[in-house]
């Protein structure tokens, strides 16, 4: 029988250890009150809470579907965190991700996967491939792998540039339906080839049940921000048909998949 409850850990971020310069959302290394080390996402960065909820959603789907992602959790920033904090943009950034936040475990002496030197098994990479086509994560190429070595296995990190549906709430009814055209990039479609044995798996798995018990982990808080007039009620339930649908449907991207993959040869 399977179990669909789902439950986040809140911390409190108590250090700024430091910034990890990637792209324009300046996550950082931080400290907790439960006296772990966080990568921390602000929702004061770049796409704002829009990439937090992706990331969590992501996240939490791809370790439904048994892969490994490190612990998320909820990160309260306080108003008066940061306030020495000498850099003026990062002072700002701080300033503006005042409250709710997202966090992930910080892995440490983990190393960015590099496709040269370690090869992934084709299980595992039909596995993450299929996730990134169902979230629609254009983020997961040789340039940017967003996946790092720890322990002699491969983590996922960073899904915050999935369910970009979420950046215009237009047509995503459409783009439900869709096959993931950008998965000609991944970085782990050569290793793809089976496909259609983890489409079936992996469908078993992510009942609607699932699907809702993932989605209502997001915040109301989140989910009201943003300039869209969308109530955060209506907002989360097109999360999950949106996700419903595109599971009910995955033949579609699964199909396009597995032609990109051919087309490399």
């Amino acid at each position: 029988m399977q179990n669909n409850h789902v439950q986040l850990r809140t911390v409190r971020v108590m250090r700024y250890v430091t910034p990890l310069r990637e792209g324009g959302s300046l996550p950082a290394i931080a400290e907790a009150d439960d006296g772990f080390l966080y990568v921390l996402k602000f929702r004061g960065a770049g796409q704002g809470v829009k990439a937090l909820i992706a990331e969590l959603i992501g996240g939490e789907i791809a370790r439904a579907l048994g892969l490994k992602v490190p612990e998320i959790v909820f990160a309260e920033l306080d108003s008066d965190f940061g306030r020495t904090e000498g850099d003026e943009e990062i002072q700002d950034l701080l300033k503006a991700s005042v409250g709710l936040n997202l966090a992930l475990h910080y892995l440490q002496g983990a190393i960015t996967y590099d496709p040269v030197v370690t090869t992934i098994d084709e299980t595992l990479a039909s596995k993450i491939v299929w996730l990134d086509c169902l979230l629609t994560n254009v983020d997961r190429t040789v340039r940017n792998t967003n996946m790092l070595m720890w322990h002699q296995e491969l983590w996922l990190i960073d899904h915050g540039a999935s369910l970009y549906f979420h950046h215009s709430w237009q047509n995503w009814e459409e783009q439900a339906v869709r096959p993931f055209a950008q998965v000609k990039d991944h970085v782990l479609l050569p290793q793809a080839t089976r496909l259609e044995e983890t489409d079936a798996a992996f469908r078993a798995i992510l009942t609607p049940e699932r699907i809702q018990s993932i989605v209502d982990l997001v915040p109301d808080e989140w989910l009201a921000a943003g300039a869209e007039d969308i109530p955060p009620a209506e907002k989360r339930a097109v999360y999950a048909q949106f996700l419903n649908t595109r599971i009910a449907s995955s033949e579609i991207f699964v199909k396009a998949a597995v032609y990109a993959g051919k087309s490399l040869i």
